[in-house]
């Protein structure tokens, strides 16, 4: 009863549900509005709308239901394994969204972008309760943009006359490439802005923490919402950037499910 009762929990992007939880084949689309920093490390925060997808095919695959967009190939590997390879979108830092690298004239800008890489997850129970892992690799295309490796585990506490509420927790790590693209000042942007220049290394870059809630609407409509508190770590948090080092993401959305 509480797999079927987990479905709506995996439409939006921030959750940490792993999809073999959810016995059934059916594909979601919808959107969600999402409040989130600037950039992580920043004191400004953004509104914008996200998508809500998921699709699971022979073996293609598309999906926001783990942090990110992406889409690929995925199999089942064992009882409760899959993996697979996966195309996913990487957010870009537009200055001018940030009040502190406003300030500092600090204007320089990285594009979103995309990542080639590969994932493993794991689903099974805790007790009587529904848990996931994701471990996921992605390496930018650009290879400026350097890689991350993502680690996810979810468990779902309950579930009941179609609420659902879900805890979870992640980490993400950079290279020193990932990292310091986001969060290096070189010499020239120190001259610029009146940073320091910072060269991180490779890394935590955060850990976060979070719940996700929802409620079906109708059979094929459901409503959903989550929040998430990230704090970054290690050499990222002592960048000059990190105006500040913990951040709120939250989101709520509807999806129809077909």
């Amino acid at each position: 009863m509480l797999k079927r009762l987990l479905v709506p929990l995996l439409l939006v992007p921030g959750a940490a549900l792993a999809q073999a939880i959810l016995p059934e084949d059916y594909t979601l689309l919808g959107a969600a509005v999402r409040t989130r920093p600037a950039y992580d490390g920043s004191l400004s925060q953004k509104t914008d709308l996200v998508p809500i997808v998921r699709y699971y095919g022979q073996p293609l695959f598309a999906r926001t239901t783990q942090g990110i967009l992406e889409g690929g190939l995925h199999w089942q590997l064992g009882s409760g394994l899959a993996g697979g390879f996966q195309l996913s979108y990487d957010e870009g830092r537009k200055s001018s969204e940030s009040a502190f690298l406003r300030e500092h004239n600090f204007t320089d800008d990285i594009d979103a972008g995309a990542s080639l890489g590969a994932h493993l997850e794991w689903d099974g129970k805790l007790g009587p309760a529904p848990v996931g892992v994701l471990l996921r690799y992605r390496q930018g295309l650009d290879s400026d943009r350097g890689a991350l490796a993502d680690l996810r585990f979810n468990v779902g506490v309950y579930g009941s006359g179609g609420a659902t509420l879900v805890v979870f927790t992640e980490a993400t790590w950079g290279s020193s490439k990932a990292n310091n693209t986001f969060y290096g000042v070189t010499p020239e942007q120190s001259a610029a802005s009146g940073f320091a220049t910072y060269e991180p290394g490779s890394g935590l870059r955060y850990v976060a923490l979070g719940l996700i809630g929802g409620y079906d609407l109708a059979r094929h409509w459901t409503l959903v919402a989550s929040i998430q508190q990230r704090w970054l770590q290690g050499d990222v948090a002592q960048s000059p950037l990190a105006d500040c080092r913990q951040n709120t993401y939250a989101n709520a959305g509807v999806a129809y499910r077909f």
